[in-house]
């Protein structure tokens, strides 16, 4: 189960997001459901359309548990089982 305090070391497949900060002004903005995830990226689903995010130099707000949490993209940046064994500052 996903929480708050474990949140960084999950997958993010199957949770909204919206790219809240990016050096990229196209992508501020963009909210979706994350389809896949890479070492590197999220595909996200905005309205019927796939959109490859990176996630290094963004901040996202993800949805959970109907509340709205604020992630650093740069402490997503792994393969998701890799930061399952990833020392993780504390975040929140």
């Amino acid at each position: 189960m996903i929480t708050l305090k474990n949140l960084l070391k999950h997958e993010m497949i199957g949770l909204e997001l919206i790219v809240e900060k990016s050096p990229n002004k196209s992508e501020m903005g963009l909210n979706g459901m994350v389809v896949n995830e890479t070492k590197n990226t999220f595909v996200i689903d905005v309205h019927g359309k796939e959109k490859t995010i990176q996630k290094n130099q963004r901040q996202f707000i993800i949805f959970l548990d109907g509340k709205k949490v604020k992630v650093d993209g740069d402490a997503l940046v792994a393969r998701p089982e890799d930061r399952i064994k990833k020392k993780i500052k504390r975040w929140n």
